[in-house]
């Protein structure tokens, strides 16, 4: 199955990644800018198990070439062998599939390098950020989580976004995207430091544009001094 996808498809078929064949069922525009697919799994679910922020990687066409991105899980159920995935819509041959995606079509997807740790100790705070690129991994972050109250600093989208969050414990401070990013790094740096006082067990979670993250991250721990097993960082896309 991974045959065509370049030198990133003979690595993973080095690390043994899983490859399946995934259809979709069902498809709803949740905003102009913001689409679920419905799909059924192709035996993934009940060949690698679900764990919170799963994540797998799709493979598109682009200009002939193989072009893969990933994407988590949202509402995967290994009992009907279903998840949804939610795409934030913009230029790129992902989002071009996405938009004319309908039942009936398939699209190949790997598993491989996927994983979640409880943090231990359990956080007293969470501090997340993030965009719609990254909500459904923030959405099952929180629910992994439990109890813990959390802020979430999150650049662009609106409320219509599908926030599975609880106002009674998860505050979201909507930052709008400026500057390449760089409106909700000085947000962060302006109010992360007094939410991080007030808590002794925090944990940050950093999901945005890959240069974006790079530089919270790099505040996070190297300014701030939070211990690197309290911080998860990941680029989920590239600015342009």
């Amino acid at each position: 199955m991974a045959q065509g996808r370049g030198w990133e498809g003979a690595v993973l078929r080095l690390m043994r990644a899983k490859d399946f064949t995934l259809t979709v069922t069902d498809a709803e525009d949740v905003t102009p800018h913001y689409r679920r697919l419905h799909l059924t799994d192709g035996g993934l679910l009940a060949a690698t198990g679900v764990h919170p922020t799963m994540w797998i990687r799709l493979w598109f066409a682009n200009a002939d070439k193989p072009h893969q991105r990933a994407y988590t899980l949202v509402a995967p159920d290994p009992a009907a062998g279903t998840f949804a995935l939610e795409f934030a819509l913009h230029e790129g041959a992902a989002s071009d599939w996405a938009r004319a995606a309908k039942p009936g079509d398939t699209i190949e997807a790997t598993v491989q390098g996927t994983g979640f740790e409880q943090p231990a100790p359990a956080p007293s705070h969470v501090l997340a950020i993030g965009d719609p690129a990254s909500l459904p991994a923030i959405n099952s972050l929180l629910a992994a989580l439990g109890p813990a109250p959390a802020t979430v600093w999150f650049e662009g989208g609106d409320d219509t976004l599908p926030f599975h969050t609880d106002p009674a414990r998860h505050e979201i401070r909507h930052v709008p995207r400026k500057d390449s990013g760089a409106a909700l790094v000085d947000r962060v740096k302006a109010e992360l430091p007094d939410v991080l006082k007030a808590t002794p067990h925090p944990y940050v979670w950093i999901t945005c544009d890959a240069r974006t993250t790079r530089a919270l991250s790099a505040y996070v721990r190297k300014e701030l001094g939070v211990p690197k097993e309290r911080v998860h960082a990941l680029g989920y896309w590239q600015a342009r």
